[in-house]
């Protein structure tokens, strides 16, 4: 489990090259920075950022392909997978990357307050209600008083 921010946009390529077709599976790659903050015996802070390469396949990289951009702050949970390779000199190389499983959007550093990152993802699956016609509304609730009782344990 990771929460950070997205380091660069991502890069999100297909399988077949033609993005249109209906079955080619889509792969979305990013890097991710995590900071672990914290104050030595003295009292000092400390800040120590580590990077992790993150992929997304199908339908989460359709998420990231949509929402996702350098900045944006995600909580990712996955599984590591470490891959090998020869480049063209012979020297072997390995990168460990985290398999995205599930990812939310979190929001996107600096943005200001009260403006999430992707109001058009959450809009999509809200759903509005009206009140039929010839129903009285409700009275709205009284606000809660000082002192009052209520039963909750705490």
């Amino acid at each position: 489990m990771l929460i950070g921010n997205v380091g660069k946009d991502p890069e999100v390529r297909y399988l077949d090259n033609n993005p249109n077709s209906s079955d080619n599976a889509k792969v979305a790659s990013f890097t991710l920075a995590t900071t672990e903050r914290y104050r030595d015996r003295s009292g000092e802070p400390h800040e120590n950022t580590e990077w992790h390469n993150i992929v997304a396949w199908r339908r989460s990289a359709d998420v990231v392909e949509k929402f996702v951009r350098k900045g944006t702050q995600l909580y990712i949970e996955g599984k590591l997978r470490t891959r090998s390779w020869n480049d063209q000199t012979g020297n072997k190389h390995y990168t460990t990357e985290v398999i995205v499983d599930n990812l939310q959007l979190l929001g996107k550093r600096g943005e200001p307050s009260g403006q999430p990152q992707a109001p058009q993802y959450q809009q999509q699956y809200q759903t509005s209600y009206q009140q039929p016609q010839g129903l009285a509304a409700e009275a709205p609730a009284a606000p809660a008083q000082e002192g009052a009782s209520d039963d909750l344990p705490f």
